[in-house]
């Protein structure tokens, strides 16, 4: 029950924001939508802080902190377009390079003959 009325309690901006923008009071509106940008500004900048904080004075690299595992979303089931093509364009210097060994293997044999 305690946590009910913490809620209830709890002050929403953008409720305000919203109400005053329906109520086409644009002069409170504007203020309110200043104070939520400054909030999450500054909240934003303190999350940076702390973060340039740890890289000094813990020796933490910034590549250690955006660490992220990177998920499979299951492209290796469906074939690439473009690995079909590479695969025409290998059979087609294969097929170059048998019909140049064919050339040399006549030119070899003129010669002997």
């Amino acid at each position: 029950m305690a946590e009910e009325n913490e809620v209830e309690n709890e002050y929403n901006p953008i409720a305000d924001l919203v109400q005053h923008s329906l109520d086409q009071d644009y002069n409170n509106a504007s203020k309110v939508f200043g104070d939520i940008m400054s909030v999450k500004l500054n909240d934003v900048m303190d999350q940076e802080q702390v973060k340039l904080a740890s890289q000094v004075y813990n020796g933490s690299s910034e590549e250690d902190e955006d660490d992220q595992l990177e998920l499979d979303l299951g492209n290796e089931e469906q074939p690439d377009d473009d690995t079909a093509e590479d695969d025409e364009e290998i059979d087609d210097e294969e097929i170059d390079d048998e019909e140049d060994e064919e050339i040399d293997d006549e030119e070899d044999e003129e010669k002997t003959s």
